[in-house]
C-alpha cells in the first residue's frame, strides 16, 4: 500500500506542477493506472517527483531552445554560427552552476552549398524544388542538362544498365522509415555512377507533405567516379514519375555551386555534476549542437541538446549529486561525418571502462515517446524499472535497440548500455528541411524530455551497484 501512495504522490506533483500549461501537458502528467514500482526503485518516486515538477513549473527548457535557435540558426559543421553556439553554451552552462564545464578540440569537414536550382526542361518548363546533399560535388559553371531516368529500387537501377549512361537518375523511392529510405541517398550517387550516371537525384528522406525538400549527407565511394547530387520534394518525384509511367521524355537542368573546403577546427562542450561518491564513473547523455544549414536545426538536434542540458540543470537547481558523475555532452559535427563523436571517442577512451552509460537524444521530442535500449539482459530491466517512474509524463516505454550516431563509436569500445530518446512523432517530416524551427516543438515536449533524462540520469548514477549488477528487490 506504501509503494502504491508513493506512485500516486509523484503522479500528482507531476501534475500539479503541469496545471498552468497546456491540455496535452496535464494529460501527459496523469495517469490513472500507474504500474507498481520495484522496490529498489520506490525510494527514487519522491525525487523523480521534484524533477518533474521543477520542468513542468514553467517553460526555461523551450526558451533556452528559442534563444538557441533564434539567435544562431542553423549551425552547419565549419560555419561562425555553430561555433558561436558552441562559445555561447558552454557560457551558460557555467552560469547554470554545472561543474567541469570545457570544450574539447575536434577537427570537422566544411561543405559549402553555394547557389543550387533544379528546373524540369521537358516536356515543359517548371521549377523543382531541391537541396543539394552534403557533401556533394558541383556542376559546372552552365550547369548539366539531361534526359531523367526514373528508377523506384536498386533493382530497377541494376536492370536499367546500359540506358544509364548519360542520365540524371531519380530515385523515387517512397518513404517507409528513415533506415529504408537513407541508403538510397547516401549511396545512390556512387551506385548511379558506376553505370555511367551524370548526376542523381533522390526523393527526399521523410513523410510526404508541404513540398519540402530534406537535404542529408551522401557518401561517395573510391571506385565510382562523383556525380552531384541532390535531393527533391516528393511532389516533385511523383511528378516526374507520372511523366516517366507516360512514356513522355523527361529532361531536367540541375546547377549546385557545392564544393568542399579545407576542415576547420570546433569543438564540443562538456559539463558535468560531479558524483560524491564514485566521481570516475560516468553517465553520459547529449546531443548534437550542429545542424544542416537550412532551417534553424530546432528538432535535428536543438532540442534533444538542450533537453540533456536542461536534464543537468534541474539537477543543479534541485541540489541533487548522485553516486556518479553525470556528464553532458554537446556533440559537433554529427551531420557532416561524426567527427565529434569520434573525437569523445578518442579524448576519453582511457576513462571509457569506467562509462556507465550513454544515452543521447537525436530523434526528436514529440509524441510518443519512448526509450530504446541496447545493453545485457539486467540492465535493460533495471532500465525498464527506472523509466516506470515517468509513466505520469507517457515516457516509460522501452523498446529493443538504440540509436544515436554520437555514442556509438564510444559504446563500441567500451560495451556500455546505450540509450535513446526517441519522440520521433513529427520529426522525420521536419527532419533535415527549412521547416526545422522552434514553433514545431511545444513547450510540454521540452519540458517531458528534459524530465525524462533528468530521472534516468540521475537514478542510474546514483543506484547503490552499476548498472546490470545485481540489486535488492
Amino acid at each position: 500500500m506504501r509503494l502504491r501512495r508513493v506512485t500516486v504522490a509523484v503522479l500528482l506533483i507531476a501534475a500539479a506542477t503541469a496545471e498552468a500549461q497546456s491540455p496535452r501537458a496535464r494529460a501527459m502528467a496523469t495517469d490513472p493506472r500507474p504500474e507498481p514500482l520495484a522496490s529498489w526503485v520506490a525510494p527514487y518516486a519522491p525525487v523523480a517527483a521534484q524533477i518533474i515538477g521543477t520542468a513542468y513549473v514553467n517553460d526555461q527548457g523551450w526558451q533556452r531552445l528559442a534563444t538557441l535557435t533564434d539567435r544562431f540558426g542553423a549551425r552547419q559543421s565549419g560555419s561562425a554560427a555553430l561555433e558561436q553556439a558552441i562559445a555561447w553554451a558552454a557560457d551558460e552552462m557555467r552560469r547554470d552552476g554545472l561543474e567541469q564545464v570545457h570544450t574539447e578540440p575536434v577537427m570537422v569537414p566544411r561543405w559549402v552549398r553555394g547557389q543550387e536550382s533544379a528546373e524540369l526542361v521537358a516536356p515543359s518548363r517548371l521549377p523543382i524544388v531541391m537541396l543539394g546533399l552534403g557533401n556533394s560535388v558541383g556542376t559546372p559553371a552552365e550547369g548539366i542538362e539531361a534526359d531523367v531516368l526514373v528508377v523506384r529500387s536498386w533493382t530497377e537501377l541494376e536492370a536499367a544498365g546500359p540506358r544509364v549512361r548519360g542520365h540524371i537518375v531519380l530515385f523515387n523511392v517512397p518513404f517507409t522509415d528513415y533506415g529504408a529510405g537513407r541508403p538510397y541517398r547516401s549511396d545512390g550517387p556512387s551506385r548511379a555512377a558506376r553505370l555511367g550516371a551524370v548526376a542523381t537525384l533522390v526523393r527526399s528522406v521523410g513523410p510526404d507533405g508541404l513540398r519540402l525538400p530534406h537535404t542529408g549527407a551522401m557518401q561517395y565511394a573510391d571506385d565510382a567516379p562523383r556525380i552531384p547530387a541532390a535531393a527533391i520534394a516528393s511532389e516533385d518525384a511523383d511528378r516526374l514519375q507520372r511523366l516517366s509511367d507516360r512514356g513522355e521524355r523527361i529532361v531536367v537542368r540541375l546547377r549546385m555551386d557545392a564544393h568542399a573546403a579545407p576542415a576547420v577546427p570546433s569543438f564540443n562542450v562538456v559539463g558535468e555534476i560531479v558524483g560524491r561518491e564514485s566521481p570516475e564513473q560516468v553517465v553520459v547523455v547529449g546531443g548534437h549542437l550542429d545542424s544542416w544549414d537550412v532551417g534553424a536545426g530546432a528538432s535535428d538536434d536543438g532540442g534533444g541538446v538542450v533537453a540533456a542540458w536542461e536534464a543537468l540543470r534541474l539537477m543543479r537547481a534541485l541540489g541533487l549529486r548522485p553516486r556518479r558523475t553525470v556528464r553532458v555532452v554537446l556533440f559537433t559535427d554529427e551531420e557532416n561525418g561524426g567527427s565529434g563523436g569520434l573525437a569523445y571517442r578518442d579524448a576519453h577512451r582511457a576513462e571509457l571502462a569506467q562509462h556507465v552509460m550513454m544515452l543521447e537524444a537525436d530523434e526528436g521530442l514529440f509524441a510518443p515517446v519512448r526509450f530504446g535500449v541496447s545493453a545485457d539482459a539486467a540492465a535493460t530491466a533495471q532500465l525498464r524499472a527506472v523509466t516506470a517512474l515517468l509513466a505520469g509524463i507517457d515516457a516509460s516505454t522501452v523498446t529493443d535497440g538504440a540509436g544515436g550516431a554520437d555514442v556509438e563509436p564510444s559504446v563500441a569500445v567500451a560495451h556500455m548500455p546505450n540509450v535513446s530518446y526517441d519522440g520521433s512523432g513529427a520529426y522525420f517530416l521536419l527532419h533535415h528541411t527549412p521547416a526545422d524551427t522552434v514553433d514545431k516543438i511545444a513547450p510540454a515536449d521540452v519540458s517531458r524530455a528534459s524530465a525524462a533524462l533528468a530521472v534516468i540520469a540521475y537514478v542510474v548514477a546514483d543506484l547503490p551497484t552499476r548498472l546490470g549488477a545485481p540489486l535488492a528487490n
